[in-house]
């Protein structure tokens, strides 16, 4: 068995006897420096063992969103009517989508930017319009040629008013002139305007009547437009309620579309004609000549554009008096990160989210200062961001988030005008890793930080109290130097040891 005496003797930190020490005030002065300073370098240390640090790294990009890539937006186009309005969609790879609808909605709005209505429901066109074949034929006019003050005053005298709008160079107007005189002919025998009264078919041209056709709204030739007494014919916020048409465009359908709305109308019944139930292609037309369109698409992560134009088969359009102005008011990449976990990953990297929607708020409009035929174009370098932390024992992905960089610019083409918006996706991603630190590694410092304060104040007590190395008295305190000393010498070396690793 051991004594206790054998067990004292390995004794590192033996106690030197109080009455062999002596306070001074020097000692008491330096002893109160290195509390504080111990105070101050643990606060330090605490700070930092409490705050995250991270790690940047470029690396491939190893998606886990698969092969799509889904970009959302809202953008207000002032002068582009939903009738006409197209999203398309198109890759290096051959993809070439045209019309997109699904996943997009439109709203009428005026050149301020307000909206004028509910939901613009544009639904599917036909494929193939059916057109008469008496192109070259000669014609008699049966239509009735409108003007400003014509149509005004005819609007509200007839139950229903239909109007060509049309301009004279368009080859879907001249594809369609034949067929519009013959069945306005037929129309006006079988229904007389000055006994009947509730049906009238005219014409507008666009190259002379250009404010009439701009109060309609009228971007497309030929629009086939159906007015209605007293309903379709006043004015609301500056725009217009009346109808399109949009079915086939020979005689005899033309005909028939007539007939059907002079149906829904008694001839004793001279109140207004607010609704038909009849079986004609047609739908509401656009409240007013601008559209915000949102909505969203998703596309292949390789090298593409979108493109937001006016299209249509069967429409001509005067690329002159095309204007693409828009006001992006959002604009994104990814899936749609929530402003709340974007404000949490903020407090860790600040600079994140910075360039998420780069475009929003941004207007680019066109002041026709650089004459017509004006498309509107964005590049845009797409760079995927992922934030990942290590505090578990697998890694936890935090946020997905795409950012990118944004050059625009103004050019004139030969073609309808557009926007576009060309993208381009790194092959590199940016990977952000939060750094864990451990309780052990916070310990290790705290102690180094203790031990090699006092032994630092330790060994600036000696020059503060010169006069006791020329006494006897000061041989307790040489004494207890050399046993604190022994005592912290490991701290002092680990201390330094951290500090330089």
């Amino acid at each position: 068995m051991f004594s206790s005496s054998k067990i004292k003797s390995v004794d590192f930190y033996r106690k030197i006897p109080r009455d062999l020490t002596e306070a001074s005030l020097s000692g008491a002065g330096l002893s109160i420096i290195a509390a504080l300073a111990i105070v101050f370098l643990f606060g330090m240390e605490l700070n930092d063992y409490l705050t995250v640090s991270t790690t940047t790294s470029i690396v491939v990009d190893n998606s886990s969103d698969g092969d799509f890539l889904r970009i959302d937006f809202n953008i207000s186009f002032p002068a582009l009517s939903c009738e006409f309005a197209s999203v398309d969609v198109s890759d290096v790879l051959g993809t070439n989508r045209l019309n997109v609808t699904k996943t997009i909605r439109k709203f009428s709005i005026d050149p301020h930017l307000r909206p004028t209505g509910a939901e613009f429901h544009s639904g599917p066109l036909p494929h193939y319009i059916k057109h008469g074949d008496e192109v070259d034929e000669e014609t008699n006019e049966g239509s009735v040629a409108l003007n400003s003050a014509s149509f005004d005053k005819l609007s509200h005298q007839y139950q229903i008013l239909v109007v060509n709008f049309y301009a004279p160079w368009c080859y879907w107007s001249t594809r369609l002139k034949a067929s519009w005189e013959k069945a306005a002919k037929i129309i006006k025998q079988r229904y007389d305007p000055e006994v009947d009264g509730r049906i009238l078919l005219a014409k507008v041209d666009c190259t002379e009547e250009v404010d009439l056709c701009r109060r309609n709204h009228i971007q497309g030739y030929p629009s086939i437009r159906i007015f209605r007494k007293g309903s379709d014919v006043r004015e609301t916020h500056g725009h217009h309620e009346h109808e399109s048409y949009y079915g086939d465009r020979d005689t005899d359908t033309l005909v028939k579309t007539m007939e059907d709305l002079v149906d829904s109308i008694p001839q004793e019944d001279k109140k207004i004609a607010l609704e038909d139930k009849s079986n004609v292609t047609k739908r509401p037309a656009p409240l007013s000549g601008g559209c915000r369109i949102e909505g969203y698409v998703r596309v292949k992560k390789v090298p593409g554009n979108l493109i937001i134009s006016a299209r249509s088969g069967s429409h001509s359009f005067d690329a002159s008096k095309m204007n693409m102005s828009h006001v992006i008011s959002h604009l994104s990449f990814g899936k749609t990160v929530s402003p709340q976990v974007l404000n949490d990953v903020k407090r860790l990297i600040p600079y994140l989210g910075r360039s998420h929607d780069k475009l929003n708020g941004r207007s680019f409009i066109n002041h026709r200062d650089l004459d017509a035929n004006v498309t509107i174009e964005h590049y845009l370098q797409v760079v995927k961001t992922e934030v990942v932390t290590t505090k578990s024992s697998h890694d936890h992905r935090i946020i997905e988030e795409y950012e990118y960089t944004a050059h625009s610019s103004l050019a004139q083409s030969v073609y309808i005008p557009v926007a576009k918006f060309h993208f381009e996706l790194s092959p590199m991603q940016v990977l952000v890793t939060e750094d864990s630190k451990s309780f052990s590694h916070f310990l290790t410092n705290v102690c180094a930080i203790i031990g090699g304060v006092f032994t630092v104040s330790i060994l600036l007590i000696s020059p503060l109290e010169h006069h006791f190395l020329f006494s006897f008295r000061n041989l307790p305190w040489i004494s207890k130097i050399f046993s604190i000393n022994c005592r912290l010498l490991g701290y002092w070396i680990q201390f330094f040891i951290i500090q330089l690793g």
